[in-house]
């Protein structure tokens, strides 16, 4: 995961400028850009401009962080919610709970409770475009393993079974590559 400059909110454009470039240079291509949107996206326009921009390139990007205040501004987290899921992009509100100095309320929780949403972790979960409305369960978690062909997560079966899973984590290795245990973690 690269992380934008500029404590993470990309101002200059930097990430947004040379995103196709660092991609390119993965050869497994298994990178993921991560934009904090706070103050420098207070409005809908800032928000689908540099989110489309990285949709319209084809490349992988997340809202790293963001919250529905700041010190620096009021980011539109309505828009960053909605334009995230009409894209079909992932975003993390930040953050569950213990931030000090004067920004407590980014905290999605009190005291670590989830039991205690904030008004933020009340917007973030269950308000429009929110984790309750939105999420789905990973494919990765989904299980039907057949033993053969090709898993959820796109990895291959391995043909070998649990003895090529040592660790007992679901992942093994046939053939130079990663392939996923049946009935396994990984499943």
């Amino acid at each position: 995961m690269v992380d934008a400059p500029n404590w993470g909110q990309d101002w200059s454009g930097t990430m947004k400028n040379n995103a196709a470039a660092v991609f390119a240079s993965d050869p497994e291509r298994n990178t993921v850009f991560s934009i904090h949107m706070y103050g420098v996206y207070d409005t809908a326009v800032e928000v689908r401009s540099y989110l489309g921009a990285f949709a319209d390139a084809g490349l992988p990007v997340v809202v790293g962080e963001f919250g529905d205040n700041h010190s620096d501004g009021n980011p539109d987290e309505d828009a960053i919610m909605a334009t995230a899921q009409s894209l079909r992009l992932g975003y993390l509100g930040w953050s569950w709970s213990g931030n000090g100095s004067g920004v407590e309320y980014l905290d999605v929780v009190t005291g670590f409770d989830p039991g205690s949403l904030t008004s933020w972790g009340d917007r973030l979960f269950n308000g429009n475009n929110g984790i309750a409305r939105t999420a789905r369960e990973a494919t990765v978690y989904a299980g039907g393993g057949t033993g053969s062909g090709t898993a959820p997560n796109g990895y291959p079966y391995c043909t070998q079974g649990s003895s090529t899973d040592p660790d007992g984590d679901g992942w093994g290795w046939e053939n130079s590559r990663s392939c996923v245990v049946p009935g396994g973690r990984a499943d």
